[in-house]
């Protein structure tokens, strides 16, 4: 249990600014062995900015409280999935070798593929959230960030690790996530859909892993399998997904 307990502050540590206590005994593999909690770090992110829309939507109009609650998620998060995001479109865009696709990838300046994917997705989110009420809203949050991070521990499991491991924020462990490890991200991952009408559910399951898809496949096309960048874009992509299938559903 005490393993646990620190295999589960160190996906928080990993994937928030929130602090933790110092993690004693830490391991090389404890990021790759803590994925399996990523969906569970998804919903306490996804509560914050839920809480944030809703009492923000009480006071302010709906597109207000979308940006703030937007604003919230990326404060706790220091934008590590949207900066997955910008650089996995600048890398499979701008690059035409998988060497220079990494390379650009690598670069901390954001280019015209990457501006571009990051002001759509704030827009569509924006917007999709504006469209539903308080509750709905906080609701659809919550699923978007658990949802978002099981698929891309899904993506970890399906496709090969193709960046250079040592220079890498997240490096994989050659043995890969264990089944059970999966299983176990993806009920995490997969319970709150329970929360929406069962259309909306099955809707923002099948939009936002069809979503969260396209640049994993790109990935394994292109370079060759994922980064942690893509992870970032994949998760960002399930987010995305899911806000634009409650919105279509309620």
């Amino acid at each position: 249990m005490g393993r646990e307990v620190s295999l589960f502050l160190c996906a928080v540590q990993f994937l928030t600014r929130i602090p933790v206590p110092e993690l004693k005994g830490f391991q090389a593999d404890w990021v790759s062995r803590s994925a399996r909690y990523f969906p569970l770090v998804g919903q306490l992110v996804g509560a914050i900015s839920a809480g944030v829309f809703w009492g923000t939507s009480l006071i302010w109009p709906a597109p207000v409280a979308a940006i703030l609650a937007l604003a919230a998620g990326v404060l706790i998060t220091g934008a590590f999935h949207e900066d997955g995001l910008a650089d996995t479109f600048d890398g499979l865009g701008g690059g035409l070798t998988p060497e220079k696709r990494l390379t650009i990838m690598k670069d901390s300046r954001i280019g015209t593929y990457g501006a571009y994917a990051i002001g759509v997705s704030l827009i569509l989110k924006v917007a999709t959230l504006s469209s539903l009420s308080p509750i709905r809203g906080a609701i659809a949050i919550l699923v978007a960030h658990s949802l978002g991070r099981a698929l891309s521990v899904m993506a970890m499991k399906l496709t090969p690790y193709s960046g250079e491991v040592a220079a890498a924020k997240w490096k994989p462990v050659p043995s890969g996530m264990a089944t059970g490890e999966i299983a176990f991200a993806l009920v995490t991952g997969l319970w709150p859909l329970l929360l929406l009408p069962l259309p909306a559910a099955g809707l923002a399951l099948g939009l936002g892993g069809l979503l969260a898809l396209l640049p994993a496949l790109a990935a394994r096309r292109l370079i060759g399998g994922h980064t942690g960048d893509v992870l970032g874009a994949v998760e960002q992509m399930g987010e995305i997904g899911v806000l634009l299938a409650v919105a279509a559903r309620l």
